[in-house]
């Protein structure tokens, strides 16, 4: 058993969430999580929300509110969501916690302490009719080294170079359009360059990553450079330095801020959980691997500013140092970057109300439905389009016709038949063909799944779908009912069979119908358990609650592998896991998407 951190990328706490962020980030994350639990790894899924810096501050001024009520309100929303799709957090918290706040600014203090964060006068941007700075992600302009028009102030998107914004040519504010003004101004900087060594080895170390990625991270190392890990804003975790903490103005920057989520939900969890260095059994083991889940514009944050922040606070640079009070923390195993979700061939956006949100998707439409679509046709390593079309397609055609009909028509003979599981005796060679196909289906699944291959794996599990259903077709039970009734029952105990093996495989991608399938087949107990969302106390600022995603996933039954069905166990008539859709949606859909643009 190995001790697995699933490090979840923290949605930004501005607004409720769309479908192509949990394609990028909470699809895959939990469905990697939920098979390697049902391997019988030690999982350890973590995330919240990311509440600080100029977005939240400007919104809130918009909205008449203050920043800590909108982070509030759109954390719950959040929580809301991901609970709803089923992600399996152990915890999903927040960045405006009182233990946040200490793990990050202990975190800084022990990278400045070993050298590795310098202070420097830079220019920052200001927009000029607010006087607040500007985010780097908030400022556009024009590449000075590609040329691309709508490089970002951090990265150019089009070459991949890091960037600043008093780079960019024709510099705009994203916010209002204005052109910001550069000042200068002191802030501390990340001493890149003092670990590129260090990053340089590491990721050469690195195997089975997805060659987009590996390739995009050691590009960066070309253009390696210190980066800022403060801001000019109010908004923020103070600088924990004599001189600079009392300043209302300095905070650190979500470089730093954000990143050192995944550490401090981590701790927090252990808190929580009454044993208070139970996490370091993810951050402190050599032994213990972690996978870090993200959309392609974040593989920067994850690949070279992050992984440096660890090895400065280990002290593994060209300036030394003593490990923090955290102790020895390791590097990523691997930082599995999707690429971008469009929506009818057009990039999904919020503003332009050419969007699909998450409650919105799920207040129509069934979870697993969507969670199944993302598996299947999702972002893995191109850019995919969600279309209304396909997606009606796949739930009928795949879930509907193929997956629900195998186990409606097997738990419905089973019923009317027999009224429960029966014995497996005298099989024929066209069982065992099946059944050891089914088997087989086990590792080929898994070995996809340990890859991050997820639309092979979904793909081969449903293909297991088909051969069950042809297996019924070809050896008809109906038929047998009167002319070879003990036939029948062998043959529907090993459709009851391949309906187990392949709910097992499909359990990671739709948990909600595992349980459902599950059930239809006699199963009790917790098959494929879910979420909780819970209100708790802040461990470190009395009078304050806020909301968690948190489960308890250890009792699940659901365990990866083949688990015989157990004869005489009753079965039920079934009632239908999906729900067909009707022809006219995609047009009904398409039609509120115009009205939301307009």
């Amino acid at each position: 058993m190995a001790h697995i951190l699933s490090a979840v990328a923290w949605p930004y706490a501005n607004g409720p969430r769309h479908i192509g962020h949990v394609a990028g980030f909470g699809v895959p994350s939990d469905v990697f999580s939920r098979y390697m639990r049902m391997q019988g790894h030690d999982v350890l899924m973590v995330s919240g929300t990311d509440e600080h810096g100029t977005p939240i501050l400007v919104q809130a001024e918009g909205e008449g509110v203050g920043p800590q009520e909108l982070a509030d309100r759109y954390n719950r929303v959040i929580v809301e969501d991901l609970t709803s799709l089923g992600l399996s957090y152990d915890l999903f918290t927040r960045t405006t916690t009182g233990n946040h706040y200490k793990v990050a600014q202990a975190m800084f203090k022990a990278v400045h302490q070993n050298g590795y964060m310098v202070a420097e006068t830079t220019r920052g941007a200001i927009s000029p009719s607010t006087g607040r700075t500007l985010p780097d992600r908030y400022i556009e302009g024009t590449c000075p080294l590609c040329g691309y028009d709508g490089a970002r102030g951090d990265q150019c998107d089009s070459c991949g170079n890091q960037l600043d914004p008093v780079d960019l040519k024709n510099p705009v504010s994203r916010i209002n359009g204005e052109k910001p003004v550069f000042v200068d101004t002191e802030h501390f900087f990340l001493d890149l360059p003092a670990v590129a060594g260090q990053l340089d080895e590491w990721l050469g170390s690195r195997q089975g990553w997805r060659p987009n990625v590996l390739n995009f991270s050691r590009n960066l190392l070309a253009d390696v450079r210190p980066r800022a890990m403060t801001r000019d804003i109010d908004w923020g975790i103070p600088v924990p330095l004599m001189g600079w903490e009392d300043n209302p103005n300095k905070r650190l920057y979500v470089w730093f801020d954000a990143v050192i989520g995944y550490l401090s939900a981590s701790i927090e969890w252990a808190r929580r959980s009454g044993n208070d260095d139970a996490w370091r059994q993810w951050w402190n083991d050599p032994e213990a691997m972690s996978y870090y889940f993200m959309g392609k514009d974040n593989i920067t944050f994850h690949s070279q500013i992050w992984p440096g922040e660890l090895l400065a606070a280990n002290g593994r640079g060209s300036h030394g140092g003593e490990l923090s009070e955290f102790g020895d923390l390791q590097l990523p195993t691997e930082v599995v970057s999707s690429e971008f979700l469009t929506m009818e061939s057009n990039k999904l956006s919020s503003s332009r109300g050419h969007v699909i949100l998450v409650r919105d998707m799920l207040a129509r439409y069934q979870p697993d439905a969507l969670r199944y679509y993302i598996a299947v046709a999702g972002p893995e390593t191109s850019d995919a389009d969600f279309t209304w079309a396909e997606f009606k397609r796949r739930t009928n055609d795949e879930l509907v016709a193929g997956w629900g009909n195998l186990v409606n028509r097997t738990a419905s003979l089973l019923n009317r038949n027999i009224g429960a599981i029966p014995e497996l005796t005298d099989l024929q060679p066209i069982d065992h063909e099946a059944l050891d196909a089914s088997r087989d289906a086990f590792p080929a699944v898994g070995a996809l799944l340990g890859a991050h291959r997820q639309r092979a794996a979904v793909s081969e599990a449903m293909h297991v779908v088909g051969k069950a259903n042809k297996y019924l077709a070809d050896t008809a039970p109906w038929k047998l009912k009167l002319e070879n009734p003990e036939r029948m029952k062998t043959v529907l105990g090993v459709a009851a069979q391949l309906v187990h093996d392949a709910n097992t495989l499909l359990s990671p991608f739709m948990p909600h119908s595992a349980q459902q399938v599950h059930e239809a087949l006699g199963g009790t107990g917790v098959f494929s358990p879910m979420p909780q969302m819970n209100d708790v106390d802040d461990l470190d600022i009395p009078d304050r609650s806020y909301c968690v995603i948190q489960g308890d996933y250890g009792d699940q039954t659901g365990r990866w592998g083949r688990h015989a069905v157990i004869p005489g166990t009753p079965v039920g008539p079934p009632t239908p896991i999906f729900t067909k859709l009707d022809d006219d949606i995609v047009e009904i859909e398409l039609e509120r998407m115009r009205a939301q643009a307009d």
